[in-house]
């Protein structure tokens, strides 16, 4: 496949950042861990791969601004361009030696994603996208899966865990579509849910309390595969809401149909 200058920058960063990553998963148990959270924590291995994107990046497209998990927004003289970067999404797998993990870099060009990397360095996927260029993985292209009832579909989430989430708005919720699909995953990065969703691996995926470093890459991936995202209420203010559903045409309009319905009765 052939990439444009700008994606092979993004791809550039990612991947130095995921060998960095990567060394330090080989030495999870010697990592420095600051509590940043109940059940949210941020490692020297998460920093030090936002600050090698942010060192790339800056070099590459000097004055574009970011908005960076770690750090937050990082304003630029171009008011054009926005990159938005999770330098490690799926910090508790990460810590806890499971190599299901991702770096996620999205660009905005006047408020409109326009590009987008995801990377797993413990399996080497490389998923990219660029608005009207599709969306690969490492050099196949991606499709969403074709799957139109959800009785046959296997759906992502992600659970909210100690001090996030509404608790029981999110268990209405999974009682209602555990009652419709075939299987639910809980992976852990919502950024790889997402790619997985593109790729066909997964046939939809919903989740609430999500911001935008997770999602922003995996939006236009989704996109690029031919599928559907929105936030709940079927719109397009997935960064504001912090919820998002997404699957092919029909999975995505039967998610939205069944997040909707109240609690079933006993």
């Amino acid at each position: 496949m052939a990439r444009s200058a700008l994606l092979n920058v993004m791809v550039q960063a990612a991947m130095k950042a995921g060998r960095s990553l990567s060394r330090d998963f080989g030495e999870v148990q010697n990592l420095q861990v600051s509590l940043k959270g109940p059940g949210d924590y941020v490692s020297q291995a998460d920093r030090k791969a936002e600050e090698i994107i942010h060192a790339e990046l800056s070099r590459a497209r000097p004055g574009y601004a970011f908005l960076m998990e770690e750090r937050g927004e990082v304003a630029g003289e171009d008011d054009q361009h926005r990159w938005i970067v999770d330098p490690l999404d799926g910090t508790t797998n990460f810590l806890h030696g499971i190599p299901i993990f991702s770096i996620s870099i999205a660009l905005e060009r006047q408020g409109q994603l326009v590009a987008g990397v995801v990377y797993n360095p413990a399996m080497d996927e490389l998923y990219t996208a660029e608005r009207g260029g599709g969306a690969f993985l490492n050099d196949r292209r991606l499709r969403v899966a074709g799957r139109s009832k959800l009785s046959d579909a296997v759906v992502g989430t992600g659970v909210p865990h100690l001090g996030r989430g509404h608790h029981g708005n999110f268990l209405v919720e999974l009682r209602n579509v555990m009652g419709e699909v075939s299987g639910i995953r809980r992976l852990g990065s919502a950024a790889l849910d997402l790619a997985y969703v593109a790729a066909g691996r997964m046939d939809g995926f919903w989740e609430q309390g999500l911001s935008p470093w997770d999602i922003g890459a995996g939006i236009l991936l989704i996109r690029e595969a031919g599928g559907f995202v929105s936030d709940k209420a079927g719109g397009q203010d997935m960064f504001d809401t912090g919820d998002l559903v997404a699957g092919n045409e029909a999975i995505h309009r039967a998610l939205l149909k069944t997040l909707k319905k109240p609690v079933p009765a006993r």
